[in-house]
């Protein structure tokens, strides 16, 4: 839940209590979501997180270590809370601006793999949780040799490998190739320093490089002994690839430069030491727990709140949950840290560091729900390496893991975000990307639940949208947000989050709820206005039971495309409410209602006076500004931002209809959201 509001601690700071107290949040609280998600963004920036600034250092003297934050609650609130970038990444990728000191041309710097990946804190030998870096060199490029500048500790046993395949060996391309060992690529007895390795007699051209490492020296890094975590793992100051001639000349094509214009890298764990020197307001703010919970956002129901597991310790996280249940905060779940596919985690090393922090966890707050992995939006099951049996599952193989160990137990719920338009080709920003969404989110939850799931483990979507026409020119977001709800729900999700749920100041009227820099809303945007009608017309906005039921259409268009799509639920005050997307962006339709009851086989239908809620091109218009002479008009996923503004902007229209039964007709209007509600006949 980072927040980034300027360069500095007090504009990072007076941004985030501008955008969680009045007028602001009151803005906010409009839309009806109910129960919120803390989002940690610490995780995907390769960032340590101190969620409480009060704690101690491994290494009090010299500021430095591994920090634990303190359990006890003080008078002094916890507002806001900083991030820490790691000094010893080896990721040239992901969020933020960081680079790898694998490739940075710094001899002094070096990374350093997870030492709780190791057999100290594991207690399983460590070729079990081998420990990898890999090499992007850009392109395919004539290669025979690498230079390898170890740092302590360094590997014994490793093996220089490259990729057969064509794409890239991860997403897509994963499991589309394999890795091989050249053929001079084993090697054992390692004993440090910078070797120059010919891995084959001749140059075979490869793009992708990876250093597989399963023996460590147990020598002791820079940081120095007195930490048995400085003495574990592997660590390399820097890599050099390329090809060695006849006469022994090694000739590098690695570009070491400290920047992300350096030759790529990615490693399989970060070593989470870091030092109170590396302290970044400029990260954003991380927003304190008791403003968080104090401030109104979550309107006093139990949050779901994450710990950081990848770039922290177990201690730590432990301390974060019993902190919060010290002060008495309603909890509903907790999330064991962000997106592990995506910063390919193997499934074997988030479950070892999954039950750590369980551990930990439990013997502080024995009942504290824990869940995960959050996986990033996928449109199926996470593909992993293919381990030493074929198996390339990611949930399978953590689920295996926890269960061969005895922690099934620990896992009580199941997390994932969902972005259905993400780095999947199609054309998202296109209209009739609407009617995929609800066999896409199917086929998602299918695979989770044919690739190991537990049948009596909840799911929970908790992080989305649809980021292929998320913006404000036409109602597609928000009759898309409708749609996924729906589908969502009858496909058995536990619950679903809103992501972005955030006012946002800026040019145009983008995002959630723009406002100007004087906290105004410039304007309501169609997924403010589609939440509305969820969570204020189709269901009652009270923690009472509704039940849900399954809905057909036959309202299809002549390639079979369903054009309206609906999703029925009896409200706790004893209304049936129906709530359809007409998708058709150019025509209404008129559909009949038609309730199947299963007690008495026959069919039933609203009777008289009938609630009808509209959201759609009648209830919002965006008329964008003159494009300036010289200058393009935004197109494809940008299409409808800018300067301009909506009118109308809101509210639903709403009127009634009388249903005189079964061959009543309700009119659809065209690309709208319609909520249909009221009595059953007998």
């Amino acid at each position: 839940m980072g927040l980034n509001g300027g360069k500095t601690k007090e504009e990072n700071e007076k941004n985030t209590e501008r955008l969680l107290t009045d007028p602001v949040l009151k803005e906010l609280l409009g839309a009806g979501w109910g129960t919120v998600t803390y989002r940690q963004n610490t995780e995907l920036m390769i960032e340590a997180w101190h969620w409480n600034a009060r704690g101690t250092w491994s290494n009090a003297a010299k500021q430095e270590g591994y920090f634990t934050g303190s359990v006890e609650p003080t008078n002094e609130m916890i507002r806001h809370s900083w991030a820490y970038p790691l000094p010893h990444r080896g990721a040239t990728e992901g969020d933020g601006n960081g680079w790898s000191r694998l490739t940075d041309g710094n001899l002094k710097s070096y990374w350093k793999s997870n030492p709780y990946l190791t057999k100290q804190y594991t207690g399983e030998d460590d070729s079990l949780h081998p420990q990898w870096v890999m090499i992007d060199l850009g392109a395919k490029v004539d290669v025979n040799a690498i230079r390898i500048a170890w740092a302590d500790p360094y590997a014994t046993r490793y093996y220089v490998q490259f990729w057969t395949g064509e794409q890239e060996p991860f997403y897509e391309g994963i499991n589309k190739g394999a890795w091989q060992t050249f053929p001079m690529g084993t090697i054992t007895g390692g004993k440090g320093g910078t070797p120059t390795l010919k891995l084959m007699n001749w140059k075979i051209p490869v793009r992708y490089l990876r250093i597989w490492m399963t023996e460590s020296s147990n020598t002791c890094d820079t940081h120095g002994a007195e930490d048995k975590r400085n003495c574990v793992g592997y660590a390399i100051n820097e890599l050099y690839i390329g090809t060695v001639s006849a006469d022994g000349q090694f000739t590098d094509i690695v570009k070491h430069v400290p920047s992300r214009k350096q030759t790529i890298t990615w490693p399989s764990s970060v070593d989470p030491w870091h030092a109170a020197s590396d302290l970044d307001y400029g990260r954003g703010d991380q927003i304190g727990f008791d403003f968080f919970f104090n401030c109104g956002v979550t309107r006093g129901l139990p949050a779901m709140i994450p710990i950081a597991i990848l770039y922290a310790i177990p201690e730590d996280a432990a301390n974060e949950i019993a902190y919060l249940y010290k002060r008495g905060y309603p909890i509903s779940h907790i999330e064991m840290g962000e997106e592990p596919d995506g910063q390919r985690v193997l499934p074997e090393d988030y479950a070892t560091l999954y039950i750590q922090f369980a551990k930990a966890i439990h013997k502080l707050v024995p009942n504290a729900p824990l869940g995960g992995p959050a996986f990033e939006g996928t449109p199926g099951d996470v593909d992993s390496w293919a381990d030493a049996n074929g198996r390339v599952s990611f949930l399978a193989r953590f689920v295996d893991y926890l269960k061969a160990r005895g922690h099934l137990q620990d896992f009580t719920f199941f997390s994932f975000e969902h972005y259905p338009c993400m780095d999947d080709g199609r054309k998202c920003a296109d209209w009739s990307s609407l009617y995929w969404e609800p066999a896409f989110l199917n086929h998602v939850i299918q695979a989770w639940k044919d690739n190991g799931l537990p049948p009596d483990v909840p799911f929970f979507m908790t992080e989305g949208n649809d980021l292929g026409e998320g913006g404000i020119g036409t109602v597609k977001s928000g009759l898309w947000l409708a749609d996924y709800v729906g589908s969502m729900l009858t496909a058995g999700g536990a619950g679903s989050y809103y992501f972005h749920y955030i006012a946002t100041e800026g040019r145009g009227g983008g995002g959630f709820l723009p406002i100007d820099r004087d906290n105004h809303v410039k304007s309501y945007t169609p997924q403010y206005l589609a939440t509305q009608v969820i969570t204020r017309e189709w269901v009652q906005p009270v923690d009472a039971i509704h039940k849900l039921y399954k809905v057909s259409s036959g309202v299809k268009d002549k390639a079979g495309n369903t054009l309206v799509t609906a999703y029925a639920v009896e409200r706790p005050d004893g209304q049936w409410s129906v709530m359809l997307i007409n998708k058709d962006q150019d025509n209404a339709h008129s559909v009949k209602v038609t309730f199947a009851d299963p007690v008495t086989r026959q069919n039933r239908f609203f009777s008289g006076a009938v609630d009808r809620v509209v959201f759609g091109p009648a209830e919002y218009r965006w008329h964008a500004d003159p494009v300036p002479a010289g200058e393009a008009p935004p197109s494809g996923r940008r299409r409808g931002w800018g300067e301009g503004h909506a009118d109308p902007d809101g509210p639903p229209s709403k009127s009634t209809v009388t249903s005189t039964g079964a061959e009543t007709l309700y009119q659809l209007p065209k690309a709208s959201i319609i909520v249909l509600r009221g009595k059953l006949a007998n």
